[in-house]
């Protein structure tokens, strides 16, 4: 949101998958070619990003950047309207394509480039940051005295990777819900031009550490999917989903969920049915079949950035955790040891929340830094084991997929 010199937003703030920022890499590598703004930020190149976000209200005056006086994300807005406090947290800020990450600050120069405002974006501050008290109308409402706010790791998955009960090294972490987020936690950003023609991304992580991942289309095409059927007055729960696609036969389609065209379709099955028949497939025409084209799908795309990261951390990953929503589906947790070969670990599911209440405990003192935060984790939540079974078929169709 854009904050205006008295405190008032600029408008309501827009969807991120709002269709303004469509065609906005072409508009925008008019004014900074793709790779100067990769090498100045590091981040994957998502039209989604506050990058493309500013630069079309700039082209369309909507909202006026003229009149903007403060830009605050999501998170630095709710923690504003608690303590009446503007601070840009830098997790979040850092997935904006306008922070630099090697400095953990903004880049002025695309700030520059792109003719934003420089008034507009305020101080970086770090998780664990004690932001401020309630206001006082907050507190009286809430019945909350004597409550000050501590920064989280304000963009989730930044909460949630603390959350993840690694114990020993050489592991990859997904964070499974909406979206997939697979990535290693790094002390310092990756940028060469691996990373850049792979689009991973460096965000920022707790204790100043670095989120090197790539963000896939997660269970999204799923919860599309669900939508679109119960409009068609079939109301399945996800039980219900995750059952038809046990039955429906494996592998015989696949597609790649980072296609373009699955970011907002009005259709989801038919798209992924439309896909699969372009690249020569069987299109999958039952519920199940179609539920299980789109796990199948993430858990080949896992097995292909897994062997980028491993590339790019320069050493092989052991062992895969999963953390959020996505770990309450246990056939796409089973498919993603399957497909990498790897052993799994899944669990929590509130994962963003426990990151969120750590970081705090550790900003108070109860926790002493991020590897005990991690045992607290081990200590006080139902973790499940998933052991890969041989299969050559995964390896067959990620071939089949690549030519």
């Amino acid at each position: 949101g854009l904050l205006d010199r008295n405190g008032e937003l600029l408008g309501a703030p827009v969807a991120y998958r709002d269709a303004r920022t469509n065609g906005g890499f072409d508009r925008a590598f008019a004014v900074v070619p793709r790779e100067g703004i990769f090498a100045e930020t590091g981040l994957q190149f998502m039209e989604i990003n506050t990058l493309y976000q500013l630069h079309a209200a700039k082209q369309t005056g909507s909202p006026p950047l003229d009149r903007a006086a403060r830009l605050l994300h999501m998170p630095d807005l709710f923690h504003w309207m608690l303590t009446g406090e503007q601070a840009n947290e830098a997790t979040i800020a850092s997935t904006s394509q306008l922070f630099n990450p090697r400095t953990r600050t903004w880049s002025d120069k695309l700030i520059e480039r792109f003719g934003f405002p420089r008034e507009i974006f305020g101080p970086i501050v770090e998780p664990g940051t004690t932001l401020g008290p309630l206001l006082a109308h907050v507190a009286e409402e809430t019945g909350l005295k004597n409550v000050n706010v501590v920064l989280p790791g304000s963009h989730d998955t930044a909460s949630a990777v603390l959350a993840v009960p690694a114990a020993i090294p050489n592991w990859a972490y997904i964070s499974s819900g909406t979206w997939s987020l697979m990535g290693l936690e790094r002390s310092a950003p990756v940028i060469n031009d691996d990373a850049f023609n792979w689009n991973f991304t460096n965000e920022g992580g707790v204790a100043g550490t670095t989120r090197l991942l790539k963000n896939i289309s997660g269970l999204w095409l799923v919860q599309e999917c669900q939508r679109v059927w119960k409009s068609q007055r079939h109301d399945y729960d996800w039980q219900q989903l995750t059952e038809l696609a046990q039955e429906a036969e494996p592998l015989a389609a696949v597609v790649d969920p980072d296609d373009p065209r699955l970011i907002a379709p009005r259709d989801m099955p038919a798209t992924l049915a439309t896909l699969a028949a372009e690249s020569g497939q069987p299109a999958p025409e039952t519920h199940g079949a179609i539920v299980r084209t789109a796990l199948e799908s993430l858990a080949l795309k896992y097995r292909e950035e897994l062997g980028r990261l491993e590339h790019l951390g320069g050493s092989r990953i052991e062992h895969l955790h999963i953390v959020g929503g996505g770990t309450q589906n246990r056939l796409l947790c089973q498919m993603t040891a399957d497909a990498c070969n790897r052993p799994v670990l899944a669990g929590p599911v509130e994962a963003t929340a426990i990151g969120n209440v750590l970081m705090q405990a550790i900003a108070a003192g109860e926790v002493a830094d991020v590897p005990q935060a991690r045992e607290v984790v081990r200590r006080s939540f139902d973790l499940v084991e998933y052991h890969p079974h041989e299969d050559d078929r995964w390896a067959e169709t990620a071939e089949r997929l690549t030519r």
